[in-house]
């Protein structure tokens, strides 16, 4: 029997290739893989820009403080998920970004970076929630970032850039997604967007809870019906600030939080549903070499993973994935006692809180003092004065990447914690998939990104919808 070859895998992205190649007959079609499991619900978990380092970390960092391991690694040690790897570039990129890596899986085609459910040759895919609003299943999106961002969108959505928020939002409405929760109030407020709408208005006359904060959230009417939950202007805050912040641990959810309210609610409908969860700050602290920032959002979404496999573990009919979208930063603790490693438990702020509070024009005391504050380290005046140089733009270092006042700042934070940085973008990484329930059996080792679509259309048995 031939083989596929890596080039059958990258023009295709079936599942069928898959199945062939390790000899499973086919006839029948998508019958023959329907029969390997079927399911009811799909949790769809992704840590967004999640490198290995940022697993083993947050999975060290919990051993060390907690003396348990991380929900993920601990799944994976007593055998509860599959573990495979995936190639998640995109269309036009080894290197994907977050759109082009959540439309993979929201229909099932590679696109080009920074577009949704869009192809290259212009053809509008339908996205998976719809497929399954269609079949009669509930649909949901949670995520720490605004809700109208790349990965929930990629489930959702069809606009030729990522950066269409607005019209992402209008989308959702229209497409009655059930159940939204994140940030982004300033794509729904008519006073900040552009076109004067009041999203929320339209949400509410379709039927929709509307919360606006953690308490309106938690002691309003969303375990049932549909509903919209907006609690910030752009994204949630980082975990780290969120849980030293009293303000913030009052009026924002945790993504513990809304995914348990997510699943309560969807539940109710006696057809099944569709749920994405993203951990989407994961992403943007690896971006900004911000260790606190990283470790703590990561420790965020594995407390998801937790609350999404103990409603999936006493159950037979819900299907869950873990995974990432592509690595970011490919940070790792380097050699060194590790006791330096522990001091990122006594972190207050993320350094995105630090430098928030910091300009060009800060003193060398000023820059020391945040700093101290934030993270317990005393750094001389020499790095203090780096880390001036770079706030002005006038700080060159070897590879340029690395000239940020983000990228010094975490340099600079290295010297205490010795967790560092490759650079500050994305990266091409085969990523960590973990699979638990009906379905699964179809995840082998290695995949493509797209064949996920057809894993879950074809389990829950709403391929015709597609």
């Amino acid at each position: 029997m031939n083989h596929p070859t890596r080039r059958d895998f990258l023009k295709t992205g079936a599942l069928s290739t898959l199945l062939l190649g390790s000899g499973i007959a086919m006839a029948g079609g998508c019958n023959a893989i329907r029969r390997r499991g079927t399911t009811k619900n799909i949790i769809f978990l992704v840590s967004d820009g999640m490198s290995a380092g940022t697993l083993q970390m947050a999975d060290t960092l919990l051993r060390r403080r907690d003396g348990r391991p991380s929900n993920w690694i601990r799944l994976l040690e007593e055998g509860t998920v599959k573990r495979s790897l995936m190639d998640m570039a995109s269309a036009d990129r080894i290197v994907t970004d977050s759109a082009a890596a959540a439309a993979s899986w929201g229909c099932g085609h590679r696109v080009n970076n920074g577009a949704l459910n869009i192809t290259p040759d212009g053809t509008h895919r339908t996205p998976i929630l719809p497929v399954f609003r269609d079949a009669g299943k509930a649909t949901g999106l949670v995520t720490t970032t605004e809700i109208t961002h790349a990965t929930p969108a990629g489930f959702a959505a069809n606009v030729e850039h990522r950066s269409q928020a607005e019209d992402i939002a209008v989308q959702y409405l229209e497409r009655e997604v059930d159940f939204l929760l994140g940030g982004g109030n300033n794509h729904y407020h008519p006073e900040q967007r552009e076109d004067g709408r009041d999203l929320y208005e339209e949400h509410r006359q379709a039927g929709y809870f509307v919360a606006r904060t953690k308490n309106e959230l938690m002691n309003g009417n969303a375990a049932e019906g549909r509903v919209l939950g907006v609690f910030t202007n752009g994204h949630l805050p980082y975990t780290l600030d969120h849980i030293n912040t009293p303000e913030l641990l009052e009026n924002v959810p945790t993504l513990a939080e809304m995914t348990d309210l997510a699943i309560r609610n969807l539940s109710n409908n006696p057809n099944g549903f569709i749920l994405q969860v993203e951990g989407g700050r994961v992403d943007h602290a690896a971006h900004s070499n911000d260790v606190g920032g990283l470790l703590y959002d990561q420790i965020a979404f594995d407390d998801a993973v937790g609350v999404a496999m103990a409603f999936a573990g006493s159950r037979d009919d819900t299907l869950v994935i873990i995974t990432t979208d592509h690595g970011n930063a490919n940070p790792g603790f380097s050699s060194a006692p590790d006791e330096d490693f522990d001091s990122i438990q006594n972190h207050r702020h993320t350094t995105n809180w630090i430098r928030a509070g910091l300009n060009s024009e800060s003193s060398i005391p000023e820059i020391q003092q945040r700093i101290e504050y934030a993270t317990g380290y005393e750094i001389p005046r020499e790095q203090a004065e780096i880390y001036r140089l770079a706030a002005r733009g006038e700080y060159r270092a070897t590879y340029s990447r690395m000239n940020s006042a983000s990228a010094v700042m975490g340099q600079i934070l290295a010297n205490y914690c010795h967790v560092n940085w490759v650079g500050g973008s994305h990266t091409g990484d085969y990523v960590e998939l973990a699979s638990f329930g009906p379905g699964s059996e179809a995840i082998e080792g290695f995949v493509i990104n797209t064949q996920l679509f057809e894993v879950m259309t074809v389990a829950a048995g709403v391929v015709e919808h597609a």
